[in-house]
């Protein structure tokens, strides 16, 4: 078949990149890891983490990528930093363009991950101003102050948690009766003085004058309305995967996650997806890092074929 640049381009550097990076290069495949910003991912926003195995004390989420891309870098794994402008991945070789870089590949692996979900609220105006989706880069601004958080899953109540370290006080907004996190996260965060639950209910909207002073409350059962004097509205409800930049080139469920098979191949051949970008029942660091396991080993089967 037709020279490419490499036999393997990996989109993306959060976990499930840098893993499956880190046992491409160490099968010695030739491979290019295109990261749009930084590595690290979403963990980069994760205070601690303490259900990854081999870290019985627990580890920061920016250690644990210090210590993923290390561990990939000594394989020889190759990096290029920009954003995927467009990608043409029918027949047998792949090309990328990224910038003014057009790369060709013979099998890709999509690793994007995805993004803090909105409210759809009117708090783009807040970014930066009160609005935030990582109570690790910006609790610090909130000491002896009162937020709001919202969200009911892992990441609102963990994240929740970590910001009682600043705030006086954190109201967290939920839109059911109970908690979806884990048992362990529940019990920590409702025997925590700093939190107040809000149950049943959504936040309608946020006013200030330069910055986030008063989030709107809406209980969903009663109708029932209230404002909340804060100075700062952390947002996890949820995800968004980074999948805009393919164009519909693949097949996605309806909430436009790549779909997979068990060796992570996409419907297109030469082509896989894994970690929080894929159609999977959990998103999780040690998921991604087993999905990444799986779609690299796949693309080297997939050229031994070629």
């Amino acid at each position: 078949m037709a020279e490419t640049n490499y036999d393997l381009i990996i989109i993306g550097g959060g976990p499930a990149g840098l893993t499956a990076g880190m046992y491409a290069s160490r099968a010695r495949l030739n491979t290019l890891l295109v990261e749009k910003v930084v590595t690290g991912g979403q963990i980069l926003i994760t205070d601690w983490i303490e259900n990854y195995p081999g870290f019985p004390e627990g580890i920061s989420g920016p250690d644990l990528s210090d210590k993923m891309l290390e561990q990939a870098r000594q394989f020889d794994l190759k990096f290029e930093y920009g954003e995927v402008e467009s990608m043409a991945l029918e027949g047998e070789v792949k090309s990328i363009t990224v910038g003014d870089k057009v790369l060709t590949a013979k099998t890709v692996i999509i690793a994007s991950g995805a993004s803090p979900r909105s409210l759809n609220v009117g708090e783009e105006k807040f970014h930066g101003k009160g609005v935030s989706y990582c109570a690790t880069c910006d609790a610090p601004f909130y000491r002896d102050k009162v937020v709001v958080a919202v969200g009911g899953g892992d990441t609102a109540v963990q994240e929740s948690i970590y910001l009682t370290k600043f705030a006086k006080k954190v109201y967290l907004v939920h839109r059911r009766d109970e908690l979806r996190a884990a048992k362990i996260l529940q019990e920590r965060a409702l025997a925590n003085e700093k939190i107040e639950m809000i149950w049943d209910s959504v936040v309608t909207g946020m006013d200030g004058l330069f910055g986030v002073e008063n989030v709107g409350v809406k209980n969903i059962k009663t109708g029932e309305e209230t404002t909340i004097a804060a100075d700062g509205c952390f947002i996890w409800v949820g995800i968004l995967p980074n999948t805009g930049f393919l164009g519909g080139a693949l097949e996605m469920d309806a909430w436009n996650f790549i779909k997979t098979d068990a060796h992570m191949a996409t419907n297109i051949p030469g082509v896989f997806a894994a970690g929080d970008v894929r159609s999977t029942p959990l998103r999780q660091i040690a998921t991604a890092v087993g999905d990444s396991a799986i779609a690299a080993t796949s693309a080297e089967h997939y050229l031994e074929g070629l």
